[in-house]
């Protein structure tokens, strides 16, 4: 018989966890990613889509709320996603890179499970190995607000997610032969927008006949647009005909309120703008993505072109595109990125300001000087490096080497500045100082524009310029209002300085976005260990897939747990799940 008084402490109890559980809800997906057929520049081809989406399912997740997501490889070869820009606290398992996870073989599913823990705005995922990122697989993840925090502008009347990318004919599979190949892929054979090729605005460079995309507003309104630049290798312009630009967010940072015309999009970087519809709406306006820094033939052959259709619309678009700034004008889109401030009176992801982080005024402990040179033969194979190191990913992954103290796999010896000796390829890792103030200067040495991206931080972007760096450098950086972000562009000839605050114990991925300089090896990984603490990271997933040295740990993938095939999300809160627990208990012991 079941005492009155231990059904009181149960209660209690029961209470006592459900006032604290509360506000983080669970929310639970299963998504299959597999190969379909799609012609979005009229040349049918393979590409990867998600639950039959090319692009895939927009994340759309609120802050601090537990993901968790099952993940089906439908594809002929292993799969990984991660998360650009999701800062994954205290858990670098979930970051889906070939440093920290094992990739899921084809015909597994994985599920991954992490917080969005105090995090706003907009990124999206994509596929890191096999360069499947050049068939897709790339979707949206939006983090919104909790109720308490208010947003720093009117809400929007509507949400629009863009992906604006250069898209080969040629398959992903191809395109990496011929990286490892030393054949250089050249310009893009076009311009996707939401995977869409472009509006025939012009019989000269687009056909009839290709599917365009169109995005369909009410005029008075106001709009969310996120615009993500989901390419392999082209900056890209973005711009709206006959509407401005006002930038509200960048990658999880609320900015000064500014209007553009038009904003230079470089790969992997994310930009939140919101735009009204203040156009008499008699006739629809082009949405416009065209490469930068290219030549010229490239670019007028390959541009992006959607429609903004006004629900009062009386015809098609018309008249020439909204002009682009002058192509090789690099100052131009380094004055506009220098433009670019933290909003420093905005709240995000908790009550306090964001200008709250006095970074300025923190003493810097660690100065790593990375250079990217172009690539060259290393014992006869075309590699690119950093700091004259070229990555070489392990069959272990460092993660896993780390956790159960394998030697061998990897090295803490990535040189604060090249060094002088021959280029080799090799695994070396940064030695990040837990809760440390890392000062990073990104030089280019190459003819193009890089996109550094570093997992699990958001870092402060304080300067960049033409030539090279030097100590006195410093004096022109930006130390009250550089805006936060995880993805930054370093012009050719030109270089880019960030600092970041080494709170986030894990193993993380620093890397050049442009898909082949990072297959060639242009990246390293940054270990951040608390020497005091053992939980300020969380343990290693009961599901973790064992591959290389740790091959014999894994379990059959029969025994895996597996959700519904149900492409649909469900959300859970941790009191809903203490409910039903509490009642089945009660009931148990009331018989």
């Amino acid at each position: 018989m079941w005492c009155t008084s231990c059904l009181f402490q149960l209660v209690v109890v029961f209470l006592s966890a459900t006032c604290c559980l509360a506000a983080d809800p669970y929310v639970f997906f299963d998504w299959t990613v597999s190969y379909l057929t799609a012609s979005p520049l009229g040349t049918r081809q393979q590409v990867i889509g998600i639950n039959g989406l090319f692009p895939g399912p927009i994340l759309n997740v609120t802050t601090n709320w537990n993901v968790v997501m099952n993940v089906k490889n439908d594809l002929d070869e292993p799969l990984l996603l991660t998360w650009n820009g999701i800062q994954h606290r205290k858990n670098s398992w979930q970051d889906g890179v070939l440093g920290t996870n094992c990739p899921i073989p084809s015909g597994w599913n994985w599920t991954y499970e992490f917080q969005v823990k105090d995090q706003i705005g907009s990124f999206f995922y994509f596929p890191s190995t096999n360069f499947q990122r050049a068939a897709g697989g790339y979707g949206g993840i939006i983090i919104n607000n909790r109720d308490i925090i208010p947003l720093p502008f009117a809400l929007p009347d509507g949400d629009v997610t863009l992906f604006i990318s250069d898209w080969f004919t040629k398959s992903h599979k191809k395109l990496r032969k011929d990286v490892e190949s030393k054949i250089d892929f050249g310009a893009p054979d076009g311009i996707l927008i939401n995977g869409f090729g472009p509006f025939p605005y012009s019989r000269e460079v687009a056909s009839n006949g290709i599917p365009y995309g169109t995005i369909s507003v009410e005029p008075g309104r106001t709009y969310r647009f996120r615009v993500h630049n989901s390419g392999i290798a082209t900056s890209l312009n973005f711009r709206i005909q006959n509407h401005n630009l006002l930038l509200v967010e960048t990658e999880g940072s609320y900015t000064i309120q500014q209007n553009y015309t038009n904003m230079d999009i470089h790969v992997g970087q994310s930009f939140s703008f919101l735009v009204t519809m203040d156009q008499s709406g008699s006739n629809d306006y082009y949405i416009v993505a065209s490469p930068r820094f290219a030549n010229s033939s490239s670019s007028v052959k390959a541009t992006g072109v959607a429609i903004l259709h006004y629900s009062n619309s009386q015809g098609p678009a018309s008249g020439p595109l909204p002009d682009p700034p002058v192509e090789l004008d690099t100052y131009f889109s380094m004055n506009q990125a220098r433009s670019i401030r933290l909003n420093l009176s905005a709240g995000a992801a908790r009550p306090n300001p964001q200008g709250s982080f006095k970074y300025g005024q923190i003493t810097v402990t660690d100065v790593y000087v990375i250079v990217n040179r172009s690539p060259e033969l290393i014992d006869g194979r075309l590699r690119t490096t950093l700091n004259g190191i070229s990555y070489l990913p392990p069959s272990t992954p460092l993660k896993l080497a780390q956790h159960y103290n394998i030697s061998g796999v990897y090295k803490l010896d990535f040189p604060k500045r090249p060094m002088n000796r021959h280029p080799k390829v090799d695994t070396s890792v940064i030695n990040g100082t837990f809760k440390g103030f890392m000062e990073i200067i990104f030089q280019n040495s190459d003819t193009t524009v890089k996109s550094y991206h570093l997992d699990g931080y958001a870092f402060f972007v304080v300067g960049m310029d033409v030539g090279l760096w030097t100590e006195n450098s410093r004096s022109t950086y930006n130390k009250g209002d550089g805006v936060a972000r995880s993805t930054t562009q370093v012009f050719p000839g030109a270089w880019t300085a960030i600092l970041v605050y080494l709170d986030n114990a894990g193993m993380w991925n620093l890397r050049i976005d442009n898909l082949a300089s990072w297959y060639l090896g242009q990246e390293a990984y940054l270990s951040v260990v608390n020497p005091d603490i053992d939980i300020s990271e969380n343990s290693i997933p009961e599901n973790a897939i064992y591959c290389g040295r740790l091959s014999p740990l894994q379990k059959d993938q029969a025994q895996r747990v597996k959700f519904s095939s149900s492409p649909q999300s469900m959300i859970v809160t941790s009191r809903g799940i203490l409910v039903a627990l509490f009642a089945i208990l009660v009931s148990s012991l009331a018989r």
